[in-house]
């Protein structure tokens, strides 16, 4: 179980940091999100007909709780106009951990996915 963690940091030095953060968004958070809200009944929006990562930037930044990440941004579609930045986070490039931002904080991406966690400080934010 311990050399799942490692896993990512590997899958990073074999691809260029955009990829790998595209991909790690798309297989961690937009699949189980997609999964979720397809067989949801309520009175909520309906969840966007498609959507697409944005990853910002070429190379990591040093964070100030530690560790390096890369930000993304993530658009969607519902019908035919596209939303631009719907939802923005990082990965942190040693772990492969998403945060996304709520309101000023930024959670782990369980958070949009029904978990109760709490913002973590310093998260995605660059080091001075």
């Amino acid at each position: 179980m311990v050399a799942l963690s490692f896993v990512p940091s590997f899958a990073m030095a074999d691809e260029g940091i955009r990829s790998w953060a595209s991909r790690r968004v798309e297989e961690s958070l937009l699949r189980p999100l997609a999964q979720q809200e397809k067989g949801r009944f309520s009175r909520a929006r309906i969840g966007p007909t498609e959507r697409r990562v944005r990853v910002e930037g070429d190379a990591l930044t040093k964070a100030r709780n530690g560790g390096s990440f890369v930000a993304f941004a993530i658009d969607s579609r519902y019908g035919q106009e596209w939303s631009s930045g719907d939802i923005e986070g990082c990965v942190y490039g040693g772990t492969g951990a998403i945060f996304v931002r709520v309101g000023e904080e930024y959670r782990p991406a369980a958070f949009l996915l029904g978990k109760n966690v709490e913002a973590v400080a310093g998260a995605c934010q660059a080091a001075p």
